[in-house]
């Protein structure tokens, strides 16, 4: 018979399970700054109606980018971002949530593109978002902003520092309407905006070129990226309001003390939703990454699940996006989640399992991780061979001497010397060690 392959797909990660350690321990020092920050953490469902997901009828156009399955007559998804599904929930128990409403998930996401170097299928991903009823204050931009900040700075010995780039939809906005644009133009320029870094300047020109065919527009645009905003000052009421935002920001981030952020009116944010204020984080010293965690103002996501008019500021950290590669790559030194077992207690013939399991529960209630070796058939050498190959700090021996006198034998598996004491001496000289 023919061995069933072992590899995962193609886009789905495996960790081995001190890369998985260490995964996890990113994971839980950026949730709790969430959590300190006063984010309820949201378990949403993974698998949402397909008229949640999308608007569009035509599954043909869209089942590249989801995973999209029908049960009898029900069209099904599995999500590919945390907003919708949220704005779903937000809409669904309005009369329950106190606002404005932060919430933060950490959850797989799905997404049916082609898999690339740092781009999965399925992927970890981790949200926050403000949410408001009418109206919500830039001020809460601004704090989203700073959370990320410190979120990313809790794990700063692994990616180093961070910067965050502040773009304006409104800018573009007033700047297209000062300049004459028409609807179709304006979405077309705005797609070339967001796609500037990767088109390179005289890529971004050309096709500036071809789709304005008007040299004084071009010219205006592209002054931005060259001159800067504020020369657009006094030239209509639209303009003087996004810059006067832009201007207000970055000293209210600035009040908050985020000294790492920087206007960059290249940052765009594909998705639709966005209707205000946009960000960007990137790593310095991971510039493979491109953007680390991004996100914006929305103000018509949940107008499709409500009538009352919901606003929201949020983002996404592409968690596995970073931690997951950087692992994959071997860019982490992993020697400090190799070993996290303290003691391997081995257990010298199956009468003695009883004793040995009161000295595992009673290590573990003190906080010290202990691995029993049930095998109680084995040879010792074969026992503590088990000890040193998962790292154990210590082996605690139980054999018949240990149950009669009510001690244990335990061995630094690192000096290689063995004592027979008691419990609790056993107990402070792991924690000392």
């Amino acid at each position: 018979m023919d061995l069933k392959p072992t590899k995962p797909l193609s886009g789905f990660i495996e960790l081995l399970p001190a890369q998985q350690r260490c995964f996890d321990y990113c994971a839980a020092k950026m949730q709790n700054v969430l959590r300190l920050a006063g984010f309820s953490l949201l378990d949403l469902p993974a698998i949402e109606r397909a008229e949640v997901l999308t608007d569009k009828d035509n599954w043909d156009e869209i089942e590249t980018q989801m995973f999209l399955f029908q049960k009898g007559d029900t069209k099904m998804g599995l999500r590919y971002d945390g907003t919708v599904g949220l704005s779903r929930y937000v809409a669904g128990h309005l009369n329950n949530l106190v606002f404005p409403f932060r919430a933060s998930q950490f959850s797989k996401r799905y997404r049916g593109e082609r898999a690339q170097r740092g781009r999965y299928r399925e992927f970890y991903q981790m949200d926050l978002d403000i949410m408001g009823i009418n109206s919500l204050s830039t001020n809460y931009d601004a704090e989203i902003i700073s959370v990320i900040s410190k979120a990313l700075d809790s794990v700063n010995e692994f990616i180093g520092p961070n910067i965050v780039y502040i773009g304006s939809r409104p800018f573009w906005d007033a700047v297209f309407d000062f300049l004459g644009l028409t609807q179709n133009q304006k979405k077309d320029v705005f797609v070339l905006i967001d796609k500037k870094d990767k088109m390179g300047d005289d890529d971004f020109a050309e096709a500036l070129k071809d789709t304005l065919n008007n040299t004084e527009q071009e010219n205006t645009i592209k002054s931005v990226f060259d001159d800067g905003y504020k020369k657009f000052v006094g030239k209509s009421e639209k303009l003087d309001a996004a810059i006067s935002e832009l201007n207000e920001f970055i000293k209210t981030l600035d009040g908050m003390g985020i000294q790492n952020a920087k206007i960059d009116l290249s940052i765009a944010r594909g998705l639709a939703y966005y209707t205000g204020l946009v960000f960007e984080f990137k790593l310095p010293e991971h510039p493979e990454f491109g953007t680390a965690a991004g996100g914006g103002r929305y103000e018509n996501l949940a107008s499709k699940f409500s009538k009352t008019k919901i606003v929201g500021v949020g983002a996404a950290i592409g968690f596995s996006r970073i931690f997951a590669s950087m692992l994959e790559n071997n860019q982490i030194d992993l020697t400090r989640f190799v070993n996290p077992v303290d003691v391997a207690v081995l257990v010298m013939g199956n009468n003695n399992v009883a004793y040995a399991s009161q000295i595992v529960n009673v290590l573990r209630e003190n906080g010290i991780v202990a691995v029993s070796y049930l095998d109680t058939d084995k040879k010792f050498k074969n026992q503590i061979e088990y000890a040193d190959k998962i790292g154990a700090k210590f082996a605690a021996i139980i054999g018949d001497d240990e149950v009669a006198n009510n001690v244990v034998a335990l061995k630094n598996m690192e000096s290689g010397i063995q004592e027979s004491m008691s419990l609790d001496a056993a107990i402070n000289n792991i924690k000392v060690k």
